[in-house]
């Protein structure tokens, strides 16, 4: 049959439009990896994270049954049957090997990869660096996102170390926790919230992320922005705040940059990716103050990008996300000052030559509560 020239036009169209759809899509994953970060997974679905698919990877069947989202999997049937590693690093990578498959398949066609772990046990430490890889040999743009122990587990300190190096390796940039802030900012309140706290907080700083890179902005910011600053190496900082006060441009960046859970040190970054979001009586220069202030921090040759969003929903609150790649001096996670690890300044496409000073520094941020 042959069709007729405006039903040709109609379907050439339409085949436009759809590849358009395609080409201007991000695919954004959230992988979990261990118990840490699969209860990072379990609150991002709980906060109904739109723009990401959430993904779950255990050892631990129970654990993983437990987990909500999107894609689950449970590796290391032959190597862990179920159970968890009994903090044994050497299980975690050989699950996560046996099951490479599994991982590879969900990971095919992602745009940014987020790998969230807890440092110091089994399945994170074991198994994230791993998964970091698989989403990069995919093309992937990857982001860790690594907790670390707490001062008093000194059994898990080196091996933490040790999977923060490897992670370092798979990873664009990564972002760093040290739980023993967590102690000092929410030491009164029962275990089970304290730790609620430090879920919600990394799931603040992701949602933020995604919703930045994913949602049509006024000014906007893209895939290419984001792998622009990630790109530049080095740890992370990133950083959530909002205000409704009179002066909020400069309350929402102070809220951005503190939290609960990071050692901030963020003065000579070298990129720095801004997205401001305000109701419709956001002025032009409540956003220019908050890009203005961000960068006097920054080193002069620094690459910063910026966006704006108007959310009507926000009624009176300015909020701000910031990502801040290069950083180089900030203090390392308090458990790190007993130990000297090696820890590699490990530049894209290049193998780790010398071991740098324990006061090097990770880093990382946020306000995301």
């Amino acid at each position: 049959m042959v069709k007729s020239k405006s039903t040709a036009l109609q379907l050439d169209w339409q085949d436009t439009v759809n590849e358009n759809r395609k080409l201007g899509h991000c695919n954004i994953a959230v992988v979990g990896v261990g118990g840490a970060g699969s209860n990072t997974i379990t609150r991002l679905m709980e906060m109904s994270i739109k723009g990401a698919k959430c993904i779950a990877i255990n050892t631990d069947i129970q654990h993983l049954n437990a987990t909500r989202a999107t894609h689950k999997i449970l590796i290391g049937k032959g190597v862990a049957r179920g159970f968890s590693t009994g903090g044994d690093s050497r299980v975690g990578r050989a699950s996560i090997e046996e099951s490479e498959e599994y991982v590879e398949e969900l990971l095919r066609d992602v745009d940014v990869a987020f790998v969230a772990a807890g440092l110091g046990g089994g399945t994170g430490t074991g198994a994230a660096p791993i998964v970091a890889k698989i989403a990069r040999r995919n093309g992937a743009i990857v982001v860790g996102v690594a907790t670390m122990p707490f001062r008093i587990e000194k059994g898990r300190i080196e091996c933490a170390a040790q999977g923060l190096t490897e992670l370092r390796k798979e990873c664009d940039t990564v972002v760093v926790v040290d739980n023993d802030k967590l102690a000092k900012s929410a030491g009164q309140l029962p275990l089970n919230e304290a730790f609620k706290i430090a879920d919600q907080v990394l799931a603040n700083m992701i949602r933020g992320i995604v919703e930045t890179i994913s949602a049509p902005s006024l000014i906007n910011l893209d895939l290419a922005d984001f792998r622009t600053i990630v790109r530049k190496g080095g740890l992370a900082v990133v950083g959530v705040g909002e205000s409704d006060a009179p002066d909020r441009a400069e309350e929402a960046v102070r809220n951005a940059l503190s939290g609960p859970l990071f050692n901030i040190d963020y003065e000579g970054a070298t990129g720095a990716l801004i997205h401001i979001s305000g109701d419709d009586q956001m002025t032009v220069e409540e956003a220019n103050r908050v890009g203005e202030i961000i960068t006097e921090m920054m080193k002069n040759n620094a690459t910063v990008v910026w966006g704006a969003r108007v959310n009507p929903s926000l009624a009176g609150i300015l909020e701000v996300t910031l990502v801040m790649t290069g950083v180089n001096s900030p203090g390392l996670p308090s458990a790190f000052r007993t130990i000297a690890p090696n820890l590699f300044n490990i530049d894209p496409g290049a193998e780790p030559e010398k071991d740098l000073p324990i006061d090097l520094g990770l880093d990382q941020l946020e306000n995301f509560e």
